[in-house]
């Protein structure tokens, strides 16, 4: 579980972050909209420590994130807009390891762990891929599957389809599917909401640093009308 407790934040006295509080729980899928801007990145990052408030509190499981930063980072798995932004290693296999040697895990696990997340995203067997080598939408995965190393209960990803096309986007969509019907929480934040909506359990939007709109996904996709974000033209997701 994610909780923000009146989360507020701004960069140099610019709020970004307007007295936030909401619960995300364990194994929803949560779609997180708004405009480039409103806030949805900055609120990403505070999920596992990477920006902290300037007030109120961020949990995770009931711990405060600053009490237990790699606790936060363990649980919540985080990939960035731009993949390349967090690789760190030339090849996939050793991109992957990074996190769970960083917790100083036995060789085992960590390669186990590396298997199991680069099945999860359909990249069995290209531990020796290099990196550059690959399309966009195979080093989307590949971000996704550090993240997964790291054994998640929750998994944050912001704007992962930028710069990706049709097929790209599809396969991280159906990967993200995927794991959430095995049980991980997933927070996708998008100002484009195609094809997204049939996988979300809940739809957050966000405007100058507010929630704005927080409901079941057919509710609250008719409360986005105001806000400058791509929705399905039906605007009817489970038809």
């Amino acid at each position: 579980m994610i909780e923000f407790d009146a989360v507020s934040f701004g960069f140099e006295d610019v709020p970004v972050l307007d007295d936030v509080s909401l619960t995300i729980d364990d194994g929803e899928f949560v779609v997180l909209a708004g405009a480039n801007g409103s806030g949805k990145t900055t609120l990403c990052r505070h999920c596992n420590g990477l920006l902290e408030p300037d007030s109120g509190t961020v949990r995770v499981d009931g711990t405060p994130v600053r009490d237990d930063l790699v606790g936060a980072r363990s649980t919540v798995g985080m990939v960035f807009q731009h993949p390349r932004d967090q690789f760190v290693a030339a090849t996939v296999g050793s991109d992957v390891a990074f996190g769970p040697e960083n917790l100083g895990l036995p060789r085992a696990e960590i390669d186990r762990r590396v298997e199991s997340a680069l099945a999860a995203v359909n990249m069995t067997g290209r531990e020796t891929d290099l990196i550059d080598a690959l399309s966009g939408g195979e080093q989307s995965r590949v971000a996704i599957a550090g993240a997964l190393a790291m054994d998640p209960s929750h998994l944050v990803l912001d704007e992962p389809f930028t710069g990706l096309d049709d097929p790209a986007r599809r396969s991280v969509l159906d990967r993200l599917a995927s794991l959430s019907n095995d049980g991980t929480g997933v927070v996708l934040a998008t100002h484009d909401l195609r094809d997204v909506i049939p996988l979300a359990d809940r739809v957050i939007a966000m405007r100058d640093g507010r929630v704005v709109v927080d409901g079941t996904s057919p509710g609250a996709l008719d409360e986005l009308a105001d806000l400058p974000v791509r929705v399905p033209r039906s605007r009817r997701p489970h038809e």
